[in-house]
């Protein structure tokens, strides 16, 4: 019994590394650090949100109250909030697609020049902190007569403005500090793509007689669509996630009327200042639900779930 037992531990051990340089379990052996970080990280912290959004949790005082925080929901300044960052998405796609998209066809271009330091100046703004920009930002777009954007006006013979208590003019401050923020990231997609479109192409374009808008239209535009199905996507993922931009403009005193309020700002509002952690979970869902409808609205409108001929 001693031998066969000593036989039977001596097997084991050497199956046991066979097993783990095994092809079928490899695939799961890889890919278990992201499970876990998954499962921890985003799965936990969600269903326990969702639970959350059906009660009322303050300190000391956690009871089930049912749809009570949905129906508490529906306020001015949840739709506030929520139309500011519908406009600020609609504005930063409307600027941080097309913007990055050309200076990425300029870079990747025969007769640009000094091609490396543009990329480095473009993409420089990406490494420096949003909380340090948000401050030269708000001290650029002060209502003072000598900030930097009322005496850059003044130079055309306009009267300085409060550029952080209108409601259209807090939205351009809020633009241009996420474009000098983020036009350098999309410009380095659009020319990763578009370094990798075969130059034959182009080449037999030009044997057919296309012109440059020709070739950009029908040739990279066409070619450069998985890219910018993906920058579409981050960008309205990152416009209804801003927060730390809003909240450096006009710290956490909050916007006059509101004109600064985002979601995210909201459910911070809600949940920290107020310490009304289940409704800041209700807010939370609530815009979760928002981004993934969205989301999912402009990948149709794009043909991402359409199958390729």
């Amino acid at each position: 019994m001693n031998a066969n037992t000593g036989r039977l531990a001596l097997k084991k051990q050497k199956t046991a590394p066979r097993r783990m340089n095994s092809q079928k379990l490899a695939p799961y052996l890889f890919i278990l650090p992201f499970i876990v970080s998954f499962l921890l990280f985003f799965s936990y912290p969600l269903i326990h949100a969702v639970i959350m959004s059906f009660q009322q949790v303050l300190p000391g005082d956690v009871k089930f109250i049912g749809l009570a925080n949905y129906r508490k929901l529906w306020n001015s300044d949840f739709y506030q909030a929520l139309w500011n960052n519908s406009r600020y998405v609609f504005w930063t796609l409307l600027v941080l697609i097309p913007l990055p998209l050309t200076l990425a066809a300029l870079l990747n271009s025969s007769i640009m020049r000094a091609k490396n330091f543009f990329r480095a100046s473009l993409f420089i703004p990406a490494l420096t902190s949003i909380v340090v920009a948000g401050i030269i930002f708000r001290l650029i777009f002060s209502e003072l007569d000598g900030a930097i954007m009322n005496s850059f006006i003044s130079l055309f013979g306009l009267s300085s403005q409060k550029w952080l208590l209108s409601p259209s003019l807090s939205m351009f401050a809020l633009v241009v500090l996420a474009t000098w923020r983020w036009a350098g990231i999309n410009m380095l997609y659009f020319l990763s793509a578009l370094q990798g479109i075969p130059r034959e192409l182009y080449e037999s374009a030009d044997m057919d007689g296309a012109g440059t808008l020709s070739k950009f239209f029908k040739i990279t535009i066409p070619l450069l669509k998985p890219i910018t199905i993906y920058v579409f996507t981050i960008t309205i993922y990152g416009g209804y996630a801003m927060f730390t931009e809003s909240f450096m403009l006009w710290g956490s005193r909050g916007s006059p009327q509101n004109i600064g309020l985002t979601m995210v700002g909201y459910i911070y509002q809600q949940g920290f200042q107020y310490f009304d952690l289940g409704f800041g979970s209700t807010i939370g869902i609530t815009l979760l639900g928002i981004t993934l409808v969205v989301s999912v609205i402009q990948l149709n409108l794009l043909g991402f779930f359409k199958k390729e001929d």
